[in-house]
Parts: C-alpha cells; sequence; structure tokens
C-alpha cells in the first residue's frame, strides 16, 4: 500500500495547507466498511477525511439472513449502523445515493432524499475526493423468470 501525503489531487498534487486527503468510498457492503474501519484505524481524523456514503442507515452481514430466516439471529440487534461504527472507527458517514460522478471535477453528487410523499427533504450534495473506492457491490439476478422480480424478497432489500 501506497502511502498516503497530505495533499490534493484537484490542485495538481500540491501540497494545500491545511487540506486534508479525502477518500470517499461509496458502498457499505462487506467490503466497503471493511476498507473504512480499516482506513479509519491506521489514518484516523487528524490526517485524512474517510467519508463512506451508502443508501442505507445499518449494515447486515448477508451470510447470516439465513439465521434471520430461520428465527436464530435478530436483524434488529445485529446490524451494524453506520453513525455508530463511523464515530468508532474515525470516519464519516453520509447517508444517499449516488447521482453523478465527475472524475476531472473529482467530486462525487448525491441524489436528493425525498420522503414517502416525494417531498425533498435533504437536497443534492457534491463531495470533493481526493480517492475514490466503488464498493456497491451488486444486485441479485432474476435470470428473467416471469414473477420473481414482482414476488420474490432479494438479499439487498433485507
Amino acid at each position: 500500500m501506497i502511502p498516503l501525503r497530505q495533499r490534493s489531487r484537484a490542485s495538481g498534487g500540491k501540497a494545500v495547507p491545511n487540506q486534508k486527503t479525502q477518500i470517499v468510498v461509496v458502498g457499505g457492503g462487506a467490503g466497503g466498511l471493511e476498507l473504512v474501519r480499516k482506513l479509519g484505524a491506521r489514518y484516523g481524523r487528524k490526517r485524512h477525511d474517510i467519508i463512506l456514503i451508502d443508501r442505507n442507515l445499518t449494515h447486515i452481514w448477508k451470510p447470516l439472513l439465513h439465521e434471520v430466516a430461520a428465527g436464530s439471529l435478530d436483524a434488529n440487534l445485529d446490524e451494524v449502523g453506520y453513525g455508530g461504527h463511523a464515530v468508532r472507527w474515525g470516519y464519516r458517514f453520509f447517508n444517499g445515493s449516488i447521482e453523478s460522478i465527475d472524475r476531472a471535477a473529482r467530486t462525487i453528487t448525491t441524489m436528493p432524499m425525498l420522503d414517502e410523499r416525494g417531498d425533498e427533504i435533504i437536497g443534492r450534495h457534491s463531495i470533493r475526493y481526493d480517492y475514490l473506492v466503488m464498493a456497491v457491490g451488486g444486485i441479485s439476478n432474476d435470470f428473467g423468470v416471469p414473477g420473481v422480480r414482482e414476488h420474490a424478497m432479494f438479499l439487498e432489500d433485507r
């Protein structure tokens, strides 16, 4: 691993006084969550600004979902809340979904968050990054079987 330095690629790699290296990880699944935990533990908040963006507020380890279905695991007790996890491990959590990435400007824009009526409760945000990690995982495949998409519950649906 190449050590991170106090610089901003947006400034052409030149040192920017008092500006932390910003590492943005999109996706709080198993890979993204482990990455921000390790980065936070290693670099902390003093030298780097580590941000996790996920559309959910919590993470549940998907390989344990069969135990939730069988009733031997309580998903409400075994979920990891990103907010508390972020405080413990030295990163910041931003709840949202990605709308666009501007690679030239090194920014990522999140979509506005809407309530159940469709009213905007949180507007778009533009987040600067020096390093961007896309850890969005995957989605279940219905293999084109009629009715599956409408009637099945998928792992990512929780």
